[in-house]
């Protein structure tokens, strides 16, 4: 199998229960949710993406013929004298239109722990490291556990209120709030939530708060 990726770089994991992480991220090109295209975003499943995720054109872009080539560009990208377990991070668009077994295998092969960010609509290689899935208003979940579940809020469809996640096999549960035009109404109606049902932890994106990628 071949591999587009949008984009590669070396950062700190900026969400979740891992924020804080250095890793690598790893951007697969395309989603199943979204042509990533404006002209298209009214009729997106997902309509509040912010991420560029079209063509291999980005920094550490490009397309890779084998598992282990994508696995050789990856680990390119981490700091050879650096101590620690080596993390990637798999994300997108929908990540899980490409990463495979064979992939998956290569990576941890170079001494990677391998995690993903997805929608959670197609079924995940079980090889995987660590599970991180954000639903989406309108799309049919099928992975309904994991290590952690990011869900933007507020979502005006009523399938994405967090009740609705209570009972699924979650290690974390996160309320992350939707940016936009009311970035603070938001933050304070998941600080709000929260507090109401302590199964919940505020999200916040670390990574726009300190100024990195």
């Amino acid at each position: 199998m071949s591999y587009a990726v949008k984009e590669t770089y070396y950062t700190l994991q900026g969400e979740g229960a891992q924020a804080g992480r250095a890793a690598v991220f790893l951007r697969f090109a395309g989603c199943n949710l979204w042509t990533g295209r404006e002209e298209d975003r009214h009729k997106a499943v997902c309509k509040f993406c912010d991420t560029q995720f079209v063509g291999t054109d980005g920094v550490g872009g490009g397309k890779f013929s084998s598992a282990e080539a994508l696995a050789s560009h990856v680990a390119s990208f981490w700091p050879a004298e650096a101590k620690g377990k080596a993390y990637v991070v798999c994300t997108g668009g929908e990540p899980a239109l490409q990463l495979d077994s064979e992939a998956i295998l290569a990576l941890q092969e170079k001494g990677f722990e391998v995690a993903i960010e997805s929608n959670g609509t197609l079924p995940l290689p079980t090889e995987l490291d660590w599970v991180c899935i954000s639903p989406k208003a309108g799309s049919q979940i099928v992975v309904q556990g994991g290590d952690e579940l990011k869900l933007v809020f507020p979502q005006v469809e009523s399938a994405a209120h967090p009740s609705n996640f209570t009972d699924w096999d979650f290690k974390h549960f996160f309320l992350q709030p939707l940016d936009g035009v009311d970035t603070t109404g938001n933050t304070k109606a998941c600080v709000t939530y929260c507090l109401a049902n302590p199964q919940w932890k505020l999200g916040v994106q670390m990574h726009k708060v300190v100024g990195i990628e």
